[in-house]
């Protein structure tokens, strides 16, 4: 990548001295021979050239260095002075006996000047691209840091959650052994699965809604085996299209929200209905479970809470979601629209 980058600069540059001689031969070549002309702008600008990169690479760095930046001033004198005698004896040797005039032999106001704003444009042009240049790569470091911070915190609020519905799912393997139940290996099976996709998939920015899908389908799976189905669960995909790509472990939370906030023995009716539909342009879902007594939800621990999720929303989805949540005496709901697009 910085050889990429280094490589396109020289190339930058290269081509804007090229292009330069190239216009400025041809604009001589109307007058004089076209090797004349060459010779002509290879004496004007060869030392235009080197004082322009002279600066660039050795003094333009100490005009950033308060304690140098009297050494920049004098150092920018001397190259002016070396670049200008230098271009005059050029001159002198290469292109006086050319023209049928004392131009070139005679140190000039008019010529002195000529040299200077020559060599005082070159080197500021050649300054604003190195400032140019310099900026964007900044401002390129800058997204690139803003983004692994950004990942850095989604993968630690994602950490956040795979650790909760691991302990779920052990704890129901523990359960089904305890009692020597059959569907232990069922369970096994289905946490291979969970596995699977928390361990190679959650890392990946999208994934396919099907494998979104499967996952929340394993975790219904091992809630009911854990619960006995003593709740009253629906489950309704049959509107989504399960090609689309969503960010990995975006929805599960929901429905873990809705079996920790919403299943409990010590109340009679247990329901949780799950809905998610799409178009070309969204994909929606809904979540809606009964509510625990407010004297059971205060004696358990508050899990991950909503607020990683839309946190993780945020970052996944910026500006790109919508979350409402309605709460009332017996019932919670959720309904959370993605924009795909």
């Amino acid at each position: 990548m910085k050889w990429a980058h280094k490589r396109n600069i020289i190339l930058l540059h290269v081509s804007f001295w090229v292009i330069f001689a190239l216009f400025k031969v041809f604009d001589y070549a109307n007058d004089i021979p076209t090797n004349l002309a060459l010779r002509l702008v290879v004496c004007q600008h060869l030392f235009s050239l080197i004082g322009a990169y002279a600066h660039y690479f050795l003094l333009l760095p100490l005009l950033f260095q308060k304690r140098r930046r009297i050494i920049y001033i004098f150092g920018l004198l001397a190259l002016f002075a070396l670049c200008i005698l230098g271009r005059g004896w050029l001159e002198s040797v290469f292109v006086s006996g050319i023209f049928q005039t004392s131009y070139y032999d005679e140190w000039t106001f008019a010529r002195v000047s000529s040299m200077v704003w020559n060599l005082a444009s070159f080197i500021v042009f050649i300054s604003l691209i190195k400032f140019t240049v310099d900026r964007f790569v900044l401002e390129a470091q800058k997204k690139e840091l803003e983004n692994e911070k950004l990942n850095a915190e989604l993968n630690y609020l994602k950490a956040q959650i795979n650790p909760h519905f691991l302990f779920n799912t052990l704890h129901n393997l523990n359960y089904l052994s305890q009692i020597k139940s059959d569907e232990a290996t069922e369970v096994v099976l289905k946490l291979s699965n969970i596995m699977r996709y928390m361990i190679y998939d959650s890392n990946k920015a999208k994934v396919p809604l099907a494998k979104e899908i499967s996952y929340i389908q394993d975790y219904l799976d091992l809630e009911a085996i854990r619960l006995n189905k003593s709740f009253n669960l629906k489950f309704d995909v049959s509107q989504v299209d399960e090609q689309i790509e969503i960010a990995p472990l975006m929805l599960i939370p929901f429905v873990e929200n809705a079996f920790k906030h919403g299943i409990s023995d010590q109340q009679e009716e247990n329901w949780i209905n799950i809905q998610l539909s799409s178009d070309e342009e969204s994909l929606e879902l809904k979540v809606e479970n009964s509510l625990k007594d407010r004297h059971i939800q205060k004696e358990e621990a508050s899990g991950f809470g909503l607020n990683n999720l839309r946190k993780r929303l945020e970052l996944s989805y910026p500006k790109k979601h919508k979350l409402y949540i309605e709460e009332s005496a017996k019932k919670f709901s959720v309904h959370l629209i993605l924009e795909l697009a």
